[in-house]
């Protein structure tokens, strides 16, 4: 499965964290990032990420178009909801793409300790699904 992983500076650390405790399961699976935030995830873990523009750079924007696209399965979203973003319309056009596809989105710890359990117990197999339907209606 695809899965991004994206952290305000004030969650940088609770997501490294996050995936460093989950490392193996993180492992089995393709992973994106946003700019420092994928770059501080491989170097704790050594874990192989993409990596794309920081947030605010246009980061979220191309993860959205993934999500757009129907290429992204699972949203780890860390974010900070005490400190204004400067590029907070991106932060909401991002959370409104996972509703308008469907995509799991974690924002804080909690959900996403309920979120890599799912994962790790087959819960998400439905994307799968989604994927193969996808790919045959592009074929066509």
């Amino acid at each position: 499965m695809n899965i991004a992983l994206i952290a305000h500076d004030n969650k940088k650390n609770d997501l490294v964290q996050f995936v460093t405790a989950y490392q193996t399961i993180f492992s089995e699976h393709n992973l994106f990032a946003t700019g420092t935030t994928g770059s501080r995830i491989s170097e704790a873990t050594g874990l192989t990420i993409t990596r794309f523009q920081s947030g605010p750079l246009g980061g979220d924007q191309q993860i959205g178009a993934m999500i757009a696209k129907n290429n992204m399965d699972v949203i780890f979203f860390f974010r900070d909801p005490l400190t204004a973003q400067p590029h907070e319309p991106d932060v909401t056009a991002l959370v409104r793409l996972c509703d308008v596809y469907s995509i799991p989105l974690a924002t804080n710890m909690g959900t996403a300790e309920l979120l890599i359990r799912g994962l790790a117990e087959g819960f998400l197999e439905w994307r799968t699904i989604v994927a193969q339907k996808n790919s045959e209606i592009e074929e066509r």
